[in-house]
């Protein structure tokens, strides 16, 4: 667990983050990710799903974009969270994405840590999340 992220953190990104970018979306619906997807949907949050192999493709009523790059925020709103759905090895370049576009926040999903791009996320000023799911932490925290 990544114990630098405090509660009221957690709380805080939560609650402020309004259009999340899921990294690795999954159309398949035993998925994590698909699962996640729904669940924040459900919650109120606008979320945009990213995969290269998905891309032009609907998934769960949003069109799926190949990279952060391409979400036109201004058609979706500015991107406050990028949530991470790779192996630790390859959440690198998405965070570094995420820094490009503006994003708040990064959020690497359970099991999900790379220091390196961690700190140069905070470096940029994001908030940086790793090895947690907000499904978990929303229920937990905001409930």
């Amino acid at each position: 667990m990544d114990d630098q992220v405090g509660d009221d953190l957690l709380r805080s990104i939560l609650t402020e983050t309004k259009v999340i970018a899921l990294v690795g979306a999954s159309a398949k619906p035993e998925r994590p990710s698909h699962g996640v997807m729904r669940y924040l949907q459900r919650r109120g949050y606008r979320v945009i799903p990213v995969n290269p192999g998905l891309e032009g493709q609907l998934l769960n009523g949003e069109k799926v974009y190949r990279s952060l790059r391409e979400i036109p925020q201004a058609e979706t709103g500015p991107v406050d969270m990028v949530d991470i759905f790779r192996n630790s090895a390859s959440a690198e370049a998405p965070a570094l994405e995420a820094i490009e576009i503006g994003a708040k926040t990064v959020w690497m999903q359970l099991g999900v840590i790379n220091e390196p791009a961690a700190a140069k996320a905070r470096g940029a000023g994001l908030k940086v999340v790793m090895n947690r799911c907000p499904a978990i932490e929303i229920p937990r925290l905001l409930s």
